[in-house]
């Protein structure tokens, strides 16, 4: 972002310089322009055979001086904004790397069987979107099965897809489909739709009132027990069936904004009852590395610099951390207050007797034979007492 916000600059500056000269030199050429337009309408007053006086003379010599002077001038400006405009080709070799390869793995996908899975990421991404043909054709060239990976996210996207039309049926009739499993998922994505429908009928108006109140018998009143003060409310909008909803305290369940929320709601839920992420794994790989690209980068140029590449071997760990923000970390972290390293299978967390939580390399550096005591309290213990735990 900062490349782009330097480069940004000087593309500002040439803007700014050629509105300035744009604008100066409009003036210039009208003023030229009137001068001389001035001056052959007189000359065209005198009678054919006249000859010009010396003053007459002199003024066309002033006028055509004046005239080569304007052109010299704007010649000069032009020649000058070359080189403005040149400083935004070096401003972008500054600020942008050409060479990205510096900072991969030749070795990632020298395998085959790790092409495959790249090829099934990018196919599941596109059937996410919803591109069906680019997909079917993708795994038909790379040789993928794509009938198990297809399947769900077809009836996914036809059922957003009539959620955008305002159309719930297939919604209503996947929710009712999966309700065991949404409600051991704490899920209120049913009661929504039916909350969605239930307004549609009140907002037709008086003309539906016995409609909407059969359907709140129907099917809002099997969620009394967890959505009690919402079936209240949408219980109060018939007070203002006469006078108007839209005019009403409870204006604000007419909002737009419950159409995105149920389309969101549905996302989330079926994406969890399949077992998959909201987001494409595809595109959160390709996020996560536009972020850290640049920080990648800058410390392998560091390293080539000061002849020290060949600490950073890329295959364990990075050389620096990275921080994607936090809606980048799926998984819970322990790093140990001792050493200030992150836990890996190797060097689990361990839980004192004492409840005190350190790495297993810690645990054996103050470990002195059969007693241990914590450097965060001062109960003495034996090593032994000391468990693995699991985040």
């Amino acid at each position: 972002m900062e490349a782009c916000v330097a480069v940004e600059r000087e593309v500002d500056k040439v803007l700014t310089k050629f509105g300035s000269i744009n604008e100066h030199a409009g003036r210039t050429l009208r003023d030229v322009t009137n001068h001389i337009e001035a001056l052959r309408k007189e000359l065209s007053e005198c009678p054919p055979d006249h000859e010009l006086t010396s003053n007459q003379v002199m003024i066309m010599k002033q006028a055509m001086s004046k005239a080569r002077e304007t052109v010299q001038r704007l010649a000069t400006d032009h020649r000058d904004l070359h080189s403005t405009v040149s400083k935004v080709g070096k401003a972008i070799d500054r600020n942008f790397v050409a060479d990205f390869a510096s900072t991969s793995r030749d070795d990632v996908f020298s395998s085959p069987d790790k092409v495959v899975l790249l090829n099934k990421v990018i196919c599941q991404h596109f059937y996410r979107q919803g591109m069906l043909d680019i997909a079917d054709e993708l795994a038909s060239e790379a040789g993928v099965d794509s009938e198990n990976g297809k399947e769900p996210f077809t009836e996914l996207n036809y059922i957003l897809d009539c959620l955008k039309h305002r159309d719930l049926d297939p919604a209503l009739e996947w929710a009712e489909k999966h309700r065991t499993s949404l409600q051991k998922q704490n899920s209120s994505l049913e009661f929504k739709l039916h909350q969605l429908r239930f307004i549609g009928l009140i907002e037709k108006g008086s003309s539906c009132q016995n409609e909407a109140i059969q359907y709140a018998r129907t099917y809002l009143s099997q969620f009394v027990h967890t959505h009690e003060k919402d079936i209240q409310m949408l219980m109060g909008m018939l007070l203002y069936l006469s006078n108007g909803v839209s005019r009403s305290p409870y204006a604000h369940l007419l909002q737009p904004s419950l159409w995105a929320d149920i389309y969101d709601t549905f996302t989330k839920d079926a994406c969890s009852l399949l077992g998959l992420s909201v987001e494409s794994p595809l595109s959160v790989c390709v996020n996560a590395g536009c972020i850290a690209l640049p920080a990648l980068l800058n410390i392998k140029q560091v390293m080539q610099q000061r002849q020290v590449s060949g600490i950073w071997n890329g295959k364990d760990e990075l050389p620096i951390e990275i921080d994607l923000g936090p809606e980048k970390r799926f998984h819970s972290v322990f790093a140990c207050p001792i050493l200030k390293q992150q836990s890996t299978e190797i060097n689990p967390p361990m839980r004192l007797a004492c409840g005190h939580v350190i790495s297993r390399d810690a645990l054996n550096k103050l470990a002195n034979s059969n007693k241990l005591k914590c450097p965060y309290c001062p109960m003495e213990q034996n090593p032994a007492d000391a468990r693995i735990i699991y985040f």
